[in-house]
């Protein structure tokens, strides 16, 4: 009884004091807490495992991972980017390069089960209280990619714990490569047995899974490809950035999505411009506000490669820091910045999506870019990875020479001195930076400065040779060597329209309520802007039919800088020899170079050939003045044809000087005919004399088709020149343009059973029969003064035109 009554006291102690119970106790007493059907944690999660805290904690046990999910981070929107980190020589593909790109977020399901879900972010509403927003809701369903059971949870954190494993080892279409580019590189089935996880390491926001995969491969000699791939699982922010709509007047790259207002009464189709989140520290607002320079709350970082040469890692960093100036137009100094990689700092690597990264290649491929990684909700820019090419030296050394070479002696060699190499990295590094802060190509920028301008020393060094960096101006190809302009008006630079845009862009406006408010004020802003200022305008990407968006031109006017571009290539060709001559070199780099001629030939052929039957395009709001369309003017046009006349049907044969065909067989007769050929087809296409007939019925005064077909016979029917090189090119020129002719006025009896098109049923081919009799008697006459082979010529040529009135005669049109 006595015992009893002592029992008794220390229970009733135990109750109103608690027992200490140690933790082997605890831990042993938590296994019984599990929800039914769940195992104990210690049995999932044994003392053996390897626990990483992070974003989750991540648990491996043996070859197994385990994600640890807290309940605040279901639903939770994550950004997951795959990255090659090792790929087989030849597949054209690099560590650094981004192989897939998801947004993701995990949710809990019924029956212990976690579903991992694929953002489609293609919708929106304007209001989340709308009945629109109920509709949305009810008509949209993410879809389910994963389901992952769920193993136990943890009894301390209440964590629910998920076995990843066959998510990163196998195939998922969200950790691992995506569809197209399994197809492009022809990799077909995963190979279980050589296809390993082999590293997981967690961070604050982000968790980063290295894993090696093998593929069956039908082109690879030994049957299947390995790639090293490393996958970043990176947290989107709970509250997205305010969204800042695309303007077609300014370049930024963009996400779009559809969005439903119960206050239209139609779908708009809006546009979200891709930016980093930039924002003045709290303390600096009303500074900012006042107009005073501020730091950013973060600053935008990128990091240089150790994998980069050192001697380029400098002009790299000045390309990158090149726009601090900009950002200072939006208000912030010290925006942005390039910094070596930390080498040393291991909790760093180069695949982790919190870091944006110039990567360096060793690849043949002439190249570099700047892709972006940004939220789909927001158009935040979470990180980008530039690509450089080794390669891309040989580019810019090819463009230098063959643009630059009469006005800079250091030019002139294959091997550039280190400093003028590192200026050309620079300015490489400037553009593509400018890609990863969002915004596009301006193929128009260069329009803006006036030819004349191009060869004003003192103009051109201080303003440089085109308005934006994002341009493919190249180099002032225009000056001339007795204009004595130093690098400084040669070289590319950030300009007048990318410090615009970038305030365009990156402006803090917090007294703004919200992007529909803010949206109005921006292109009010920009209307504004461009009537002060036209020299702003946005161009695009140059694929449009806009002879002022060209790639690789210079000035507002075609045909008189290529001109000056033909007097310079004319300074280079004779001293292709002397500057491309390298120890031991086979005439390698003769051929490269000499080529590399040939080709900025034909890019200036082709600038001015685009202000044939084409138009300017201006994009504008209802709310700006001025039209979009117009014609380009009948000089314009008149001075191209007159170029072509000049500079092609007169056949350039100071491309092609003996010297060095004797030493790379040229084929210049091959090249030069073919060129001719294909533009005698372009301009005497159906096609395009449609084109021209279109603009006199838009366009009072406009460049009519008699105009037009009486000004290229004055460029092609000429009298012989005497010179026998000349004149053989000459009767092949305008032999090409009878059977041109042909082709147009006889389009059934060139393609036999095929239908007319649109152009071959207009008029055209009645402008076509008009020129064709006309241009018979012009023959007549030429034949009177011509001799011997040329005589003979002329005969055939008209043969060849009376047997094809003939033929019309028998032909309605």
């Amino acid at each position: 009884m006595k015992k009893l009554f002592i029992l008794l006291i220390m229970l009733a102690a135990g109750q109103q004091y608690g027992f200490a119970q140690t933790p082997a106790e605890k831990k042993a007493d938590s296994t019984s807490t599990q929800p039914k059907g769940l195992q104990p944690y210690k049995k999932i999660i044994p003392e053996t495992a390897v626990n990483k805290s992070g974003l989750f904690t991540v648990s491996q046990v043996d070859t197994k991972i385990y994600f640890q999910i807290p309940d605040s981070l279901f639903n939770r929107y994550m950004l997951v980017v795959t990255r090659y980190l090792s790929t087989p020589e030849g597949m054209g593909r690099f560590g650094g390069e981004k192989a897939n790109e998801q947004t993701i977020y995990f949710e809990k399901g019924a029956n212990n089960t976690v579903f991992l879900r694929s953002l489609q972010y293609k919708q929106d509403v304007r209001n989340a209280d709308s009945m629109l927003a109920k509709a949305l809701a009810g008509s949209n369903e993410n879809p389910i990619v994963a389901a992952f059971p769920i193993k136990t949870t943890n009894p301390d954190t209440k964590n629910v714990v998920i076995d990843v494993t066959d998510a990163f080892k196998k195939e998922n279409a969200m950790f691992s490569l995506g569809s197209q580019e399994k197809t492009e590189k022809k990799l077909t089935s995963l190979a279980d047995d050589k296809s390993f996880i082999e590293a997981v390491d967690a961070y604050p926001i982000n968790i980063e899974v290295k894993t090696t995969k093998t593929y069956t491969n039908s082109t690879a000699s030994s049957g299947t490809i390995t790639l090293r791939l490393n996958t970043s699982i990176v947290l989107l922010p709970k509250t997205p950035m305010r969204k800042r709509f695309a303007d077609e007047r300014v370049g930024y790259f963009a996400n779009k999505y559809v969005l439903f207002d119960d206050d239209e009464q139609r779908a708009q189709a809006k546009f979200i411009i891709q930016r980093y989140r930039l924002e003045p520290k709290d303390k600096d607002i009303k500074k900012y506000l006042k107009g005073e320079l501020v730091e950013p709350k973060k600053q935008i970082v990128y990091y240089i490669d150790p994998a980069t040469p050192k001697k380029w890692r400098p002009y790299l960093i000045a390309g990158i820091n090149d726009w601090q100036k900009a950002f200072e137009s939006a208000g912030f100094k010290n925006a942005i910045v390039g910094k070596e990689w930390p080498e040393n700092d291991k909790t760093m690597s180069l695949e982790d999506a919190r870091y944006s990264v110039v990567r360096y290649y060793a690849s043949e491929t002439p190249n570099a870019y700047g892709p972006r990684v940004s939220d789909p909700r927001s158009g935040e820019i979470i990180e980008s990875h530039v690509g450089w090419y080794h390669n891309v030296m040989k580019l810019v050394q090819r463009w230098y020479m063959i643009q630059a070479g009469p006005l800079d002696a250091r030019a002139r060699k294959m091997h550039l001195d280190d400093e003028l190499m590192g200026q050309l990295i620079r300015f490489v590094s400037s553009h593509e930076i400018g890609h990863t802060i969002g915004l596009r190509h301006n193929m128009g920028a260069s329009s803006a400065t006036p030819v004349e301008k191009l060869r004003d020393k003192k103009w051109v060094e201080a303003n440089g040779h085109t308005v934006s960096i994002m341009d493919y101006a190249r180099f002032n190809y225009v000056a001339q060597p007795e204009d004595n302009i130093s690098p400084q008006g040669i070289y590319p630079r950030i300009g007048a329209y990318d410090k615009w845009a970038i305030k365009w862009g990156y402006s803090y406006l917090p007294n703004t309520k919200d992007e529909f408010e803010e949206e109005k004020i921006l292109s009010k802003l920009t209307t504004d802007s461009l009537t002060v200022n036209p020299k702003l305008w946005f161009g695009g990407e140059g694929k449009d039919e806009d002879p002022r968006s060209q790639t690789e031109d210079l000035g507002d006017d075609a045909v008189l800088a290529s001109d000056y571009g033909i007097k310079n290539l004319k300074r280079v060709v004779p001293h292709l020899i002397e500057w491309t001559y390298q120890p031991n070199d086979a005439y390698d780099n003769l051929s490269d170079m000499h080529k590399a001629v040939v080709r900025q030939y034909g890019t200036y052929l082709y600038h001015v050939l685009k202000y044939i039957g084409n138009n300017y395009v201006t994009k504008r709001t209802v709310d700006e003045k001025g039209v979009v369309y117009q014609p380009v003017p009948k000089a314009k046009i008149k001075a191209a044809i007159g170029y072509i006349g000049r500079q092609l049907f007169n056949a350039p044969l100071w491309m092609y000087p003996q010297e060095i065909d004797e030493l790379i067989a040229l084929k210049r007769e091959d090249q030069i005919a073919d060129q001719q050929n294909q533009v005698l087809n372009m301009l005497l296409s159906s096609g395009m004399l449609y084109n021209i007939s279109l603009k006199t019925m838009q366009f009072e005064g406009a460049y009519t088709v008699p105009e037009f077909l009486n000004d290229l016979q004055q460029t092609v029917w000429v009298k012989f020149s005497g010179d026998e090189k000349l004149d053989f090119y000459r009767r092949g020129l305008q032999r090409g343009y009878i059977e041109k002719l042909n082709l147009l006025l006889l389009p059934k009896e060139a393609e036999p059973g095929k239908a007319l098109n649109a152009a071959q049923r207009s008029d055209v081919r009645l402008y076509g029969k008009q020129h064709l009799i006309k241009l018979k008697g012009d023959i007549t006459k030429l034949m009177d003064a011509a001799t011997g082979l040329n005589k003979e010529h002329f005969e055939s040529i008209l043969i060849e035109i009376d047997k094809i009135v003939t033929k019309l005669n028998k032909t309605t049109i």
